[in-house]
Parts: structure tokens; C-alpha cells; sequence
């Protein structure tokens, strides 16, 4: 049961970005909120692998977790040098 809990509060965790992506339109902050979603939908799959204990859903989880900020940070830096040569 307890379990459960945590894995409703790590749910109402990832909408609190969500919120505020929806609510800013600063477009950095919207990529800093996506940002957080990612890493926080990325540990809800690792918990869930955990209790689950199926090891390949924990793989998707790191995988996530590691290469899907690394596309972030690659846009954000694209994005910035295009913005140094208008």
C-alpha cells in the first residue's frame, strides 16, 4: 500500500512542471520544465522496475534518464548558437 502512495505522489511530482511549462512562455523555462519531466518519468520507471522486479523496464529507465537530457542539452546549445548569429 505504501508503495502505491509513492507512486502517486512521484505522478503529482512530474505535473508540477507540467504546470508550469503550460503556464510560462518563456520558451528556456518550458525546456527546463520538459527537462525535470524527463529525469522525474525517468526514476518513476526505475521505482516501478524495482517493485516489479523486471530489469528491462529498469534498462528503459537509465537509458532515460541519461540520453534524454543529453538531447536537451543539445537542442538548448543549437538553439543558443543560432540565437548569436540573428
Amino acid at each position: 500500500m505504501n508503495l502505491d502512495i509513492a507512486i502517486i505522489l512521484m505522478i503529482l511530482a512530474i505535473l508540477i512542471p507540467m504546470y508550469e511549462a503550460w503556464q510560462d512562455d518563456d520558451f528556456w523555462q518550458k525546456m527546463l520544465a520538459y527537462s525535470s519531466i524527463s529525469g522525474k518519468t525517468a526514476i518513476t520507471i526505475l521505482m516501478i522496475s524495482v517493485i516489479r522486479d523486471d530489469w528491462m523496464i529498469g534498462v528503459v529507465g537509465v537509458i532515460i534518464l541519461t540520453v534524454g537530457n543529453a538531447g536537451y542539452m543539445l537542442l538548448a546549445h543549437v538553439l543558443k548558437r543560432i540565437n548569436q548569429y540573428d
